[in-house]
């Protein structure tokens, strides 16, 4: 099963959670794409990126896609010369979503995508660049993945991601560094497994270790506050790590993520966020969906 499957597999637990509500973040949903299948940002322009999450939340949800004009959005693209490696791998995500997409458009797009593999196995946002991060990691093996083809040299990949360990016994989002972070451990742990290469248990401690008192998860040991994305990789990583959540660290997180959710049908990114969007929101889902399985 692919990264976006599995993570889909998880939020379309969330209305489990939400009850009621579920119509509400379906609706919000709903208001995240315009009239032209397009995915709004959080200046409410049209973006590739969050059209990412729109899709995905309505899909949770059971919401019919409008994939027509969705489509007409991600024709305009055509095979992504004028992407980025980001919305490169958005654009592959996105036509996933809807459908199969047309072999030689596949062809065209992972071309443009292998042009950001770096030397040592990994991705990145550079052309051509020597050292890959784990984000790179993810959109890349995620990309391979919706549009139906193998990674080419997974254990390169693999070696990428060696090299982005820490002291401390997690990953982080770039060499040399000292301390992992959240989100790089999460995406390291969920890549891994996905290659079929073993995780030290004692990442799981790691993870746990970065819960805080009062619920959610830091995306680092000295963040000051924990945030819905950091929580979500991180239930999903212990997820695929089969770590039975603690149940007082499972209450605390769901009061966390009921803290963060608004009548509006949204979910803020963290306590000090005043802005909505598609990506926390379906974050908010998969945070839901996981602590549904407990």
């Amino acid at each position: 099963m692919s990264l976006r499957l599995e993570m889909l597999q998880v939020a379309r637990l969330a209305p489990k959670m939400l009850g009621d509500s579920a119509g509400l973040v379906r609706d919000f949903f709903l208001s995240q794409l315009d009239e032209n299948g397009a995915g709004r940002d959080r200046d409410g322009r049209p973006d590739l990126y969050y059209t990412i999450f729109a899709l995905a939340g309505l899909q949770a949800l059971q919401a019919e896609l409008p994939d027509k004009p969705v489509a007409r959005f991600l024709e305009s693209f055509g095979s992504g010369a004028d992407l980025d490696f980001v919305h490169l791998g958005a654009l592959a995500r996105c036509w996933a979503a809807i459908g199969q997409v047309p072999d030689s458009l596949a062809d065209s797009i992972l071309k443009r995508l292998e042009r950001h593999r770096s030397s040592d196995g990994g991705y990145d946002a550079d052309i051509g660049g020597r050292f890959g991060n784990a984000y790179g990691c993810f959109v890349a093996l995620g990309a391979y993945q919706d549009l139906q083809r193998e990674l080419p040299e997974p254990l390169r990949m693999v070696q990428c991601l060696k090299f982005l360990e820490t002291p401390d016994g997690a990953w982080a989002n770039a060499r040399g560094l000292k301390v992992g972070s959240t989100n790089a451990t999460a995406a390291a742990v969920t890549l891994l497994r996905h290659l079929g290469i073993p995780v030290n248990e004692s990442v799981s401690a790691w993870l746990l270790a970065r819960a805080h008192k009062q619920g959610g998860f830091l995306a680092m040991p000295a963040a000051p506050l924990p945030d819905l994305l950091s929580t979500a990789t991180t239930l999903h990583a212990l997820s695929g790590m089969q770590t039975v959540i603690p149940a007082p660290m499972r209450e605390r997180c769901l009061d966390f993520i009921d803290s963060l959710w608004t009548n509006k049908g949204g979910f803020h990114g963290h306590w000090a966020d005043d802005d909505l969007d598609a990506e926390y929101t379906f974050y908010g889902l998969l945070a839901l969906g996981h602590l549904a399985l407990e």
